[in-house]
C-alpha cells in the first residue's frame, strides 16, 4: 500500500485544473467549473476531485435513497479535504427494464470508464446497491484503476403480512401459488406482493442485490458492516459520511482497486457467498469483475472453494428472516468471523479501510444466533453451488441451498443413485411460449417431467432474462408438487426459493446441446458426478447438430435497439461472466495510457 502521508503526490485531476504548460486548455477546463460557483483557488489547490457516480433516479427506486446519502457523502469529502462531483450512472432496476435489467449492466459499465477515465477525477464513491448497478460500477473501477470505494444504498425494512414476514421477490412465488389453487384472487395478490415493500432499499431478501452488495465487503470494496443496514436507518447517512470522508485518503494513499480485488478476496467473496445463501447470479458478476481487474477465476471456483461451505445465514429464500434481522444481527463481518474461526477466509486480503479484512472483523460477534448461525448450528451443510456439464452444456449451476426436502425426496432420494434423477423434457421457447403453454393438458405433464427453456441467455433474449424458475402447472401445484426440475440458458431472480439448473453456457442461442433438446427427450442429471446430458446416442447427436446448422442455427427475437444489436455480436456467456469479449483487454487503464489528450 502507498504511503498514507503522501499528499503532495501530483493528481491526476491537475493534468486539467492546473497544468502552466499549457495555460490555454488549462483555462479552458476550469473556466466552466467556475460557472455554478466553485472557485479557481479550490480547483487549483490540489486538493483531490471526488466523483459520486450516482446511480440514484426516479427510474431506479431501489437505488433512489442515493439522492439523499450523496449530500452526507459531499460532506465527509469536504471535510476530509476533497472537492465533489457528482453524476449520473445508467439507471438500472431490475423490477422495471425490459426486456431485461442485465442487458443494461455492461451499458452501464461502458459509461462509467469514460467518465471516470475521461474526466479530472482522482478518486470515486460508487453508490451501489439494485443487484446489476453493483457489478456495473465495481467493473467500471477495476477497469479504471483510480481510487474507488463503494457505498451500498441498503435493503428496505422488514415486510409483514398477517404477522408474518414478507421477503421481496420471495414473496411473488408464493402468491402465485396462493392464486394458482385460489387462496387468494388478484387483488389480494396485489396487496401480498406489495406488502414486501414497505420502505426505501433494495431487497430485503438475500436476492442478488443483497448477495452483490454484502460481496462486495467481502471483497474489500466497502466499509466493513456497511452492506447490510437498511436504507432508512440514521446508520446509513452515517455510513456515508464516513465512506465521502474515506475516499480523499485512499486518494492520497493511492489504494487501488487492484490493490484490494485479487485472487484472495474474490475466493473470500465465493466463500462468503455460500455461508450467506448468496445468489446464483454472483458468479456471473464476480467473474465479471474479476475478468476486469486481471484475476483469474473460474466458474468451476464456485465449486471447488465454496460447496464445502455451510449455510450460516437464516435469510429468505433459503431461510426463515430478513434484511433487519441480518443487520442486527451482525451482518457481513460477524459471518466473516465465524468463517474465519474455520480457516476459510484469507484474512490478509487488503480492504478500503486499509486494513486486512482480518483486522477488520477479528471482533465481530453474532448477536442473534438464530438468524446468523454458526458452523455447529448451520442451516445446510455443503451448501454452495454445483456446476453440472454434459452434452446439454459445457456448465450451468446450481444452488444447492435452496433444495426443499420436497424436492430432495421426489428427485434425489433413489437409493440406487442418490443425487440423481432423470426425468421427460417439456421444452419451451422463452417465457411467452411457457406462460402460453404450461397449462396445456396435452403436454402431460406431472411430477417425473423437467421443464426447460431456452433462447433466454446473453445473446437470444437478449441480455439473459430471469426466466428459469417456472412453475407447474396448477394441477400439479393443487396435488402438492410446488417445484418440478427447471433448467435453462437464462438466470433466475436470487428471490427465488427453487433449486433451479440455470446459467446454460454456451446458451441456444450460440450453438449450446439445448437448441437441439426435443420435449419427450429423456435426460439424466447426476449431481454427483457433476453431469447433465440427453440420453440419445451419438448418431442422433450428431444428426440434430447438422440438422440445426442446416436451418440456419437457433432461431431467436430480432434486436429491438441499437444497443442490444451491439451487445450481441460481442457478449461472452453466462459461463464467463457475460462480459464484452473486447473491453476485457483494457486493464489498469489510468495507469497504461495516463491521463487522456486534450480535447481542443
Amino acid at each position: 500500500m502507498a504511503d498514507t502521508k503522501n499528499k503532495t503526490r501530483r493528481l491526476r485531476s491537475q493534468a486539467w485544473y492546473d497544468n502552466p504548460d499549457n495555460p490555454g486548455m488549462t483555462a479552458l477546463y476550469i473556466e466552466r467549473q467556475l460557472n455554478f460557483g466553485l472557485t479557481r483557488k479550490e480547483l487549483q489547490s490540489g486538493k483531490p476531485i471526488i466523483g459520486i457516480a450516482q446511480t440514484g433516479s426516479d427510474l431506479s427506486p431501489c437505488n433512489r435513497h442515493h439522492l439523499v446519502l450523496a449530500e452526507r457523502v459531499r460532506e465527509g469529502i469536504r471535510e476530509a479535504g476533497g472537492i465533489a462531483f457528482e453524476f449520473p450512472v445508467h439507471p438500472i432496476q431490475e423490477t422495471g427494464k425490459r426486456p431485461g435489467a442485465a442487458l443494461d449492466r455492461n451499458l452501464a459499465y461502458l459509461g462509467l470508464v469514460e467518465l471516470l477515465y475521461g474526466y479530472p477525477i482522482d478518486g470515486v464513491v460508487l453508490t451501489i446497491g439494485c443487484d446489476k448497478t453493483t457489478p456495473a460500477c465495481l467493473m467500471a473501477a477495476a477497469t479504471v484503476n483510480i481510487p474507488a470505494i463503494a457505498l451500498s444504498v441498503g435493503p428496505m425494512l422488514n415486510g409483514w403480512w398477517h404477522g408474518e414476514r414478507t421477503g421481496s421477490g420471495t414473496i411473488v412465488w408464493k402468491a402465485r401459488e396462493m392464486l394458482a389453487t385460489g387462496e387468494i384472487d388478484y387483488e389480494g395478490f396485489m396487496d401480498m406482493v406489495a406488502s414486501s415493500a414497505p420502505s426505501t432499499g433494495y431487497c430485503n431478501t438475500m436476492g442478488t442485490a443483497t448477495t452483490m452488495n454484502s460481496l462486495a465487503e467481502a471483497l474489500g470494496m466497502q466499509l466493513p458492516g456497511s452492506a447490510a443496514i437498511p436504507a432508512p436507518y440514521r446508520e446509513r447517512q452515517q455510513m456515508a459520511y464516513e465512506t465521502g470522508k474515506r475516499i480523499v485518503d485512499m486518494v492520497h494513499e493511492d489504494l487501488k482497486p487492484s490493490d484490494i480485488m485479487t485472487r484472495e478476496a474474490f475466493e473470500n467473496v465465493i466463500v462468503v457467498n455460500s455461508a450467506i445463501g448468496g445468489s446464483t447470479n454472483a458468479p456471473i458478476h464476480i467473474n465479471a469483475i474479476a475478468r476486469h481487474i486481471g484475476v483469474e477465476l473460474d466458474i468451476r471456483d464456485w465449486q471447488t472453494i465454496g460447496h464445502k461451505v455451510p449455510l450460516l445465514v437464516n435469510l429468505q429464500p433459503a431461510g426463515q428472516y430478513l434484511g433487519e434481522d441480518y443487520q442486527h444481527a451482525g451482518g457481513v463481518p460477524a459471518v466473516v468471523n465465524e468463517l474465519m474461526k474455520h480457516k476459510l477466509i484469507h484474512e490478509n486480503a487488503l480492504t478500503v479501510n486499509g486494513k486486512s479484512i482480518g483486522e477488520n472483523c477479528k471482533d465481530a460477534k453474532i448477536e442473534l444466533p438464530d438468524v446468523i448461525r454458526t458452523f455447529d448450528t448451520a442451516l445446510v451443510q455443503d451448501a454452495g453451488f454445483i456446476v453440472l456439464s454434459g452434452n446439454l452444456f459445457d456448465s450451468a449451476i446450481m444452488k444447492t441451498s435452496v433444495i426443499s426436502k420436497e424436492f430432495r425426496d421426489r428427485y434425489l432420494s433413489d437409493p440406487k443413485a442418490p443425487g440423481a434423477f432423470e426425468g421427460r423434457a417439456i421444452v419451451f421457447e422463452g417465457p411467452e411460449d411457457y406462460h402460453h403453454r404450461i397449462e396445456d393438458p396435452s403436454l402431460g405433464i406431472d411430477e417425473h417431467c423437467m421443464l426447460f427453456i431456452r433462447g433466454t441467455g446473453p445473446i437470444g433474449y437478449p441480455g439473459a432474462a430471469e426466466v428459469v424458475n417456472m412453475q407447474p402447472p396448477a394441477a400439479l401445484i393443487k396435488r402438492g408438487i410446488t417445484s418440478l426440475p427447471c433448467i435453462g440458458d437464462g438466470r433466475q431472480s436470487g428471490t427465488s426459493g427453487s433449486p433451479s439448473i440455470l446459467n446454460a453456457s454456451p446458451e441456444a442461442a450460440a450453438g449450446g446441446g439445448l437448441a437441439i433438446l426435443q420435449t419427450g427427450d429423456r435426460v439424466r442429471i447426476d449431481l454427483n458426478k457433476g453431469e447433465a446430458n440427453i440420453l440419445i446416442s451419438d448418431e442422433e447427436l450428431a444428426k440434430r447438430r447438422a440438422d440445426l446448422a442446416a436451418a440456419g442455427g437457433f432461431q431467436y427475437a430480432p434486436s429491438q435497439t441499437p444497443w442490444q444489436e451491439i451487445q450481441r455480436a460481442m457478449v461472452d456467456q453466462l459461463g464467463d461472466g457475460m462480459v464484452l469479449k473486447p473491453a476485457v483487454k483494457y486493464q489498469k487503464v489510468a495507469q497504461t495510457y495516463g491521463v487522456p489528450r486534450d480535447n481542443h
